[in-house]
This record gives C-alpha cells, structure tokens and sequence, in this order.
C-alpha cells in the first residue's frame, strides 16, 4: 500500500506502471466513506502517540540523527498501527525530498493544522529539535487538560444519560396517556405541562420523521462548520462569548507568543513572523488579524503600535510588553514571558471551569428534573383538589 501524486486516476495508473508495479486497486486518498469516519473512531492516534512521536523526535534529532533516520527509528519503534502508517508515508515523502511540513500536512488525519504550521516554522529557523521538544510539552498539557475535563464530566454526563431516558419515557409514552383523563376532568394545565404532553403526542406520531430531521440537522451542522464560513464562525465565538473568551484568548496568545519567540530567536524577520505565526495559532480571525500587522510593519509602523489596533484580539498587556521589548532590544524574551504569563492564565481559567462543571450541571438537571415532575404532579394536585 502507498500512494503516488497524480492528476488522475489515469496518470497515477501510468506512473505505477512505468516503476513495474502491479496494481490491484487504484483509490483517490482524499475520498472518504461513512465507514471510514466510523472505524477512525476506534483506531484513530490518541494525543498519547502524539506526545510520544513529538518527544522521541526531538530527542533522536538532539542526538544528531538525520530526520529520515529518525523516522525510519520512530515507524520501527511506534505501536499503533494508524500511526506507524502515518510515519511510514512521512519518511517515504521525506525521502522522495518532500519538505517535513508537507509530508505531515498530507497526513491530516493524524496531525492538526497548527502541529504541521509549527513544524514548518521550524523549517524556516532550522530548529526542528526544539520545536518537536515544545510541540510534545504542548501536547502531554492538551492532554492533561482533556483528561481533567473528561474526568470532571463523567458522572455529570452519566446523571445527564439516565435524565434523558427517564424524560425521554415520561415525555414519549407517560404524558399522551394522561392527557385524556386531564382533558375529561376538565383540569387547566400549566404551559410546561402542554408543552411536554404535545411534544410527546408528537414524536409518538411522527418518530421517523423526527429521526430523520435530527440526523439532517446533525449531519448539515456538521459539514457547516467544516467549510471556511462555518470554522470562521467559530473561531468568531471563541472570542466573543463571556465564557469562552476567557479561555480561548490566553490559549491563543501562548501559541502566538511561543512561535514568535521561535520565530525570532531563529532570525526571522519580524513582518514575515508574524505572517507565520498567524498560520500555527489555528485561529481563522486571528490568522487576518497578523496579516495585516505584517502589511503594516512593512509599512514603518512599529509591531507594538500593530498590535494595539487590535485590542479585541490582543490585550493592552500584550503590545506594552512589546513596545519594551523593542525599546530594549530583547524582543524575543518578551515574547517568551508573554507566553509564560499567559500560559499561567489560562491553566487559572481552565482549572476554575472544570471546578464549576459539576456543580453547575447538577443545578440544570436538578431545574430540569423538577421542571419535569412538576409537569405531571401539579395537574395531578389540581384533579385531585377537584374530585373532593
């Protein structure tokens, strides 16, 4: 199994054949199928491998070995099969004299977009080695961070299932049983209690239909926020929602801060850093927002003053920071405290939120569950009033 870039399926079929392979099934490596998407589910690289991969690379790449080398080692060494494949592909690119970043982009589903950006940073600095060693501290905290929050989630999440099917039960099959004795005895219902007796009558009545729609709507979402428009739209939430803001602005200004140090230390002008850092910070906004802080440095105007246009996306601690730094001559290492700082701010904001996610779900599903009760057992009271 391998694959060969082509402008179709008949020239891929042409090159094979003029290397003497037989063929004995041709597919385009960009089609995926539903059973595909299902199976990536359960064989897919957890972030583990990923760590795992970054850190073994910087430590051969330390050691002087070639990075085809130190790919052949790390195929040869990696245990899940997905992932050795994925390494497999690399060192065969690699070796064909594909860039690393190129290599690693064609094997999307194994490395994100800002694993591949950062990489290709490094490619511009020549400090591979460093850049895998961050890349692995990066992932091994995303991990921590994931873990963390799953970990707080599971029993929310297993109250949420057993309130579901309970409700589900109630609202489906309970409440259209009641409504004729509610309607004979002539007893008002409250509005929740309509509300959960008509959505109940309904499903009941038109339940493939209902599937139908959901699964529509689930798979039309999906494929939305897939597209350019749709990841811009999120990516806009991010930063403009209360909640999420406070999480997703300090993540990004770590990312921003740690490349551009990189970025810097490695003698990269600053305009054309900023147009690279705006690649790895896997942000749609973001990523035109340091565009045009390039266009602008390369018309005279200082990075601190850049960045201060902008203070929805960068807080006015950021471009004084800066404004030091250049003042100082010590760009990067404000760049690096930057990062410092703002990496221990979003550890704060993250640790409070998985703190407050149980409490907060128990008190929703506490509100919904009484909310459900009170739909049943309040025209209840009111029948029961009426027959004395």
């Amino acid at each position: 199994m391998g694959f060969v870039e082509a402008g179709d399926r008949d020239a891929a079929v042409t090159i094979l054949t003029s290397h003497e392979l037989f063929i004995t099934k041709i597919e385009e490596a960009g089609r995926s199928h539903w059973y595909d998407r299902i199976g990536s589910w359960f064989g897919g690289v957890k972030r583990s491998d990923l760590v795992i991969f970054s850190r073994q690379l910087a430590t051969l790449l330390e050691a002087r070995l070639s990075l085809n080398k130190a790919l052949i080692t790390l195929q040869e060494q990696t245990a899940n099969p997905t992932m050795r494949e994925a390494v497999f592909q690399i060192a065969q690119d690699v070796d064909s004299g594909m860039a690393f970043s190129q290599a690693l982009e064609r094997q999307s589903n194994v490395f994100s977009g800002f694993f591949v950006s950062m990489i290709r940073s490094a490619e511009v600095t020549g400090n591979l080695d460093k850049v895998a060693g961050f890349l692995a501290d990066y992932e091994e905290r995303e991990q921590q961070i994931a873990s963390k929050t799953i970990s707080a989630l599971i029993y929310p999440a297993v109250i949420i299932g057993l309130f579901v099917v309970v409700g589900g039960i109630m609202v489906v099959f309970i409440f259209p049983q009641l409504m004729p004795v509610f309607q004979e005895s002539g007893v008002e219902l409250p509005w929740y209690s309509k509300i959960f007796i008509d959505t109940g009558t309904f499903i009941l009545a038109w339940w493939p239909a209902v599937l139908i729609g959901v699964g529509v709507a689930v798979g039309a979402a999906l494929d939305y926020f897939r597209t350019p428009e749709g990841a811009a739209f999120l990516d806009d939430m991010k930063i403009r929602l209360p909640g999420a803001k406070k999480m997703f602005i300090p993540l990004t200004i770590t990312r921003f801060a740690n490349a551009a140090t990189m970025l810097i230390k490695g003698g990269v002008p600053v305009a054309q850093a900023m147009e690279i850092v705006g690649e790895t910070v896997d942000n749609v906004l973001y990523r035109d927002v340091l565009h045009e802080v390039s266009q602008d440095i390369r018309e005279g105007t200082p990075l601190s003053a850049a960045l201060q246009k902008h203070a929805d996306f960068f807080p006015i601690l950021v471009p004084q920071m800066i404004a030091v730094g250049e003042a100082t001559g010590q760009l990067d290492q404000m760049f690096s405290r930057i990062s410092a700082f703002y990496n221990r701010e979003a550890d704060t904001v993250i640790n409070n939120l998985v703190d407050l996610i149980q409490p907060l779900v128990m008190i929703i599903i506490g509100v919904m569950i009484g909310v459900l009760f009170a739909a049943v057992l309040v025209p209840l009271y009111k029948l029961t009033g009426s027959i004395h």
